[in-house]
């Protein structure tokens, strides 16, 4: 057993329009311990000094930034990824607020895993795609009054949420165990799948098949695989897979030998 020491969360700003609003997130990241932004094509491109003056100073989220061309680039190195944002209609994901939110990502983080919190751009949010990458939704109980929070604002109430609940808890003692999967190795089982059940004809109608996809990566998304079990889950692909081609194999000769004896 190993004491563990938690890892703050990656914030991962997706399609950021404006580089005041990323200067004023690494300004609220750096008030609550927080120094890894990974920003998803931002609109401007990057780097551009305005944001750097908004930040007042917390220049090292914004000088050690990474920026991604996709989402599946920017987590993949993640185990547990949470996107903040409006309820998805369209995904049956857990649905959180920033405080249970926090208190979940710590628990993962003193378990060895990478975790990150994902923010959509200011006007248009999330896509349903981007959202069914990730393992739960963290939602900000506001006003229904007044709606309007700008990006800064919901990176510091989760930032907030994620300074009190490592302030209040207590060291954690684990056992090793599987470590989870990250965001590369779970794509990698959404892609073989998904390439096994288009051979099978699963995705039908055509036109049902982006929603049908965004349903089963949300599905096995929320399962929080080990890398263990998504080992386990391509093997059983694998061979259902193979077994089929072998049933087909056998249809085939056996058509062969009766049009042979005709």
């Amino acid at each position: 057993m190993v004491e563990a020491s938690p890892t703050a969360p990656v914030i991962i700003l997706n399609a950021p329009q404006m580089a005041e609003n990323i200067g004023a997130v690494a300004r609220v990241m750096a008030n609550f311990g927080l120094a890894d932004l990974r920003l998803i094509n931002p609109r401007d491109g990057w780097p551009q000094e305005r944001a750097w003056a908004l930040a007042s100073g917390a220049e090292w989220p914004l000088n050690d930034a990474r920026v991604s061309d996709t989402v599946h680039e920017a987590i993949a190195d993640l185990n547990l990824v949470f996107a903040t944002t409006a309820r998805p209609r369209e995904l049956q994901l857990p649905i959180l607020t920033p405080r249970a939110a926090a208190a979940e990502l710590l628990a993962a983080s003193t378990r060895g895993e990478r975790v990150g919190l994902m923010f959509g751009g200011e006007r248009a949010g999330l896509e349903t795609a981007d959202i069914a990458l990730c393992q739960a939704v963290v939602t900000i109980p506001i006003d229904p009054k007044f709606r309007s929070l700008n990006l800064a604002q919901a990176v510091a109430i989760n930032a907030y949420e994620w300074r009190a609940t490592v302030s209040d808890a207590p060291p954690t003692i684990f056992r090793e165990h599987s470590p989870a999967a990250d965001g590369a190795a779970m794509l990698g089982l959404f892609e073989h799948l998904e390439r096994e059940l288009d051979v099978a004809g699963f995705f039908h109608p055509a036109d049902k098949r982006p929603s049908m996809v965004q349903n089963l990566r949300s599905a096995l998304g929320k399962g929080r695989l080990s890398e263990q079990e998504v080992r386990t889950l391509r093997g059983v692909v694998t061979a259902l897979s193979r077994g089929r081609g072998r049933v087909l194999d056998k249809l085939a000769r056996q058509k062969a030998e009766r049009e042979g004896n005709e």
